[in-house]
């Protein structure tokens, strides 16, 4: 048996639409609302929708300052049950920071119990702590009860919540906001409330005053944990000219109060015998304190803070952080420095002045633009409760007017309410009354008689009357507005003034003066060191300078290569025949207990290069490098320096060629001696070389077969030297070179009697 059903057809809903146009209209919904009702703050209360309701919410339950505390779960089951349907979690979470004196520069609400610390720990749960609301959110909803502000349904109809907080307490730029939204996103710090209040009253004293006025009396961020801005004026200034930039931020050296002495504010803590340790009481604004304690141990542990001994905790009430050095000698603005560049002690804040306007549409407003807008909606709210008191005011005074028609007929008013089965048409024709005075008079009870004095009653007019004529005045003139405003501001700012435990600035705004060049190799301890390199590339570091004639081991089939003396802080330059150069720290070689290890394992020598020369670099010392091509150049060893294992590309090798001569010029040599593999000699003027970074260089000697076989410089007056064969190791000098010397690029001719064999230098 068929059945029926009135329900309509679900295939009837499906509409027939393009699935990218559909996609698009969807998502752009889901955008608008997360950028207009989720992650950018309201211009004019600096608020977010999940901030506001729950100051709201806190307010309905009475928790003003003055009253008692009460668990965090009935605030937050009023704020997801009646206002913002999320989670639990979120709303408590947004709870908790506006709670945090170290996440907040002004904090709205005053907690009970744990609400986490600077370390990072999370707050204990909702059903443990307690919160009331602080002075400060008092005074940013100040007037919501004198139809200063818009009241819209809640998200069920079945309650009404403000569009914005109408209070005079700038919270945009004194708590500063963060959100990222879709396709946006907004960054704005905290900022001194006495500099924005500053920063207003100039502003509505002069509305053309330029950017560079403000900036005169609005210093920058000052950010709840304290610290430093390291930024230039100039720099500052041009990110609020914009409304974006970014800010360098430092923790703060100090041992007590600055004003207590330049050793103290230095942070340099005395212990006696001429031992001394820094000391860290301020950290950048949203670092926990345990990942900075936590960076600096692994530099510690890992060797890469070498002049650092210890890192010790030492915080109560107040942040504390001990760096011990590894020595009295160590210099505290280096280790300072160090600390800075290696670890989040120093960071960067970005500013991004993303809002909603009046209108709820996102922009990114300069700090003029901005601070405009908000007094223009002061003004707005200035002149609604005005308009809202006026109301009020004529409403009583129709009252008293008719208080004292009754006053002053009294008796008759009450023989007709006795004697009158309709008392209030009666009244009203009798004495003129209006509906709602008449109405008044016969709700009045009987012992409140005793108070219609007819003076009493004409002083609350006159008084009520004199106030309208003000507020009239007020409304009428754009310049008592701005009086008025100004008047206000100037009495909220005594709460927030420098003097203040909460008013005065905490982060310190100055350029910062660089005074140690920070450098890694500066922390490298400098101690003797005699490396060792063996033909098949095993390097060691033994330490001090011992004889570089020794009696050396090596692996069975492996031989002596290469011995220098150096210190830790020096920087060896590794040559490869490839026409590649290496670079490698002295204090990051292997001890010399056994054979060391391949060098090959410190930096990536491909595998067919063969090492053909061991460097010490020194700043501004020469090289001369030459290939089997007979092509060279001079090069300067600042140049070689490379900064990663894969070197640096020097002399460009063809195929078939080699890096054969890399040598270090010598201060005064003036000459340049090449041989070839056909055992000819040219010698030619050092000034007939370029000087290049890179490339094959120019012909320095002709060949008919083979190449170039070694080259070096010389001084023309000592003549050329070379070690004669046996054990001896006689040298022997030939100083009358004139047959050989020619122009750069000549064949040359045998060299003189004696010379090696093996066409070496």
């Amino acid at each position: 048996m068929a059945t029926t059903t009135d329900e309509p057809d679900p295939f009837d809903a499906i509409v027939d639409a393009p699935f990218d146009a559909a996609l698009s209209e969807r998502y752009l919904v889901y955008a608008l609302s997360t950028i207009t009702a989720r992650s950018l703050p309201d211009l004019r209360d600096g608020m977010k929708p999940v901030h506001r309701r729950l100051l709201w919410a806190m307010r309905q339950l009475k928790l003003d300052p003055g009253n008692a505390y009460k668990k965090s779960a009935r605030v937050v089951g009023d704020v997801i049950g009646k206002y913002h349907p999320h989670g639990d979690a979120s709303v408590y979470d947004a709870m908790v920071r506006l709670a945090q004196d170290w996440s907040l520069r002004y904090p709205l609400v005053q907690g009970q119990g744990n609400f986490g610390n600077i370390d990072g720990d999370n707050a204990a749960a909702y059903r443990y702590t307690e919160a009331r609301l602080t002075k400060t959110a008092i005074h940013l909803m100040a007037g919501l009860d004198q139809g200063t502000v818009d009241f819209h349904p809640t998200y069920n109809g079945e309650d009404e919540e403000p569009e914005i907080f109408p209070g005079l307490f700038p919270n945009l730029l004194a708590n500063g906001a963060t959100g990222i939204a879709v396709g946006m996103a907004t960054s704005i710090p905290s900022h001194n409330v006495a500099e924005v209040i500053d920063s207003s009253l100039l502003l509505i004293d002069n509305p053309h005053a330029q950017h560079c006025d403000l900036m005169q009396v609005f210093k920058g961020p000052d950010f709840p944990t304290g610290g430093l801005v390291v930024d230039s004026p100039d720099v500052i200034s041009a990110a609020y000219e914009t409304g974006k930039g970014s800010f360098r931020m430092r923790g703060r050296f100090s041992v007590g109060r600055e004003d207590s002495g330049e050793w103290e504010a230095s942070g340099i803590e005395k212990l006696g015998a001429g031992q001394w340790q820094l000391v860290i009481s301020e950290i950048p604004y949203m670092l926990p304190k345990t990942k900075l304690i936590e960076q600096i141990a692994t530099l510690i542990g890992d060797k890469k803070l070498p002049i650092l001994e210890d890192v010790r905790d030492e915080s109560d009430e107040n942040l504390r952080i001990v760096l011990v050095p590894r020595s009295r000698n160590v210099d505290p603005e280096l280790l300072k420095e160090s600390v800075y560049r290696l670890t989040d002690l120093e960071g960067r804040f970005s500013l991004n002045l993303n809002v909603l306007d009046a209108s709820h549409t996102p922009m990114v407003m300069g700090l003029r633009e901005l601070l405009t807008h908000w007094i223009g909606s002061q003004i707005d709210i200035l002149t609604r409760r005005s308009q809202h008191r006026l109301d009020k005011i004529g409403a009583r005074l129709e009252l008293l007017e008719g208080y004292i028609i009754a006053f002053l007929n009294l008796d008759r008013i009450i023989e007709i309410i006795r004697t009158e089965d309709e008392p209030k048409p009666v009244m009203m024709k009798e004495f003129s009354l209006t509906d709602r005075q008449a109405e008044a008079i016969l709700n009045m009870r009987l012992r409140s008689l005793r108070k219609l004095e007819e003076m009493e009653l004409r002083q609350e007019r006159e008084k009520l009357l004199k106030e309208q004529d003000e507020l009239e005045k007020l409304l009428a003139s754009p310049a008592r507005q701005r009086t008025r405003l100004k008047r206000d501001l100037a009495m909220l700012r005594k709460d927030y003034a420098e003097d203040t435990e909460l008013g005065r600035r905490r982060t310190t705004v100055a350029e910062s003066a660089p005074v140690v060049e920070f450098s890694m190799d500066a922390m490298i301890e400098k101690e003797p060191v005699t490396v060792i390199l063996s033909q098949r590339g095993w390097m060691r570091g033994a330490k001090g300078h011992v004889a570089l004639d020794g009696d050396f081991k090596f692996k069975e089939g492996d031989d002596f290569a290469f011995a220098q003396h150096v210190q830790t802080t020096d920087k060896l330059l590794i040559v490869c025949d490839n026409g590649r150069f290496y670079t490698l720290g002295a204090d990051k070689l292997p001890g010399a207990r056994g054979f060391g290890e391949p060098v090959r394992t410190m930096i990536d020598i491909d595998a067919e290069a063969q090492i053909v020369s061991m460097i010490t670099h020194r700043p501004g010392m020469k090289l001369l490098l030459a290939s089997s091509a007979g092509k060279g150049f001079v090069a300067l060893s600042d140049d070689m320096l490379a900064e990663t294992r894969k070197g640096r590309a020097v002399m460009g090798c063809k195929s078939g060629v080699k890096l054969v001569a890399a040598r270090e010029i010598p201060e005064g040599h003036d000459q340049v001696a090449v041989i070839g593999d056909n055992r000819k000699l040219v010698i030619f003027a050092l000034s007939e070389m370029p000087e290049m970074a890179k490339g094959q260089g120019v012909t320095l000697q002709r060949y008919r077969d083979g190449g170039l076989s070694d080259a070096t410089t010389l001084k023309l007056e000592e003549g050329l030297s070379w070690t004669m064969g046996g054990k001896t190791g006689r040298t022997r000098t030939e100083t009358d070179l004139l047959g050989w010397r020619v122009a750069r690029g000549g064949a040359g001719r045998l060299p003189p009697t004696g010379f090696p064999k093996d066409n070496k230098f």
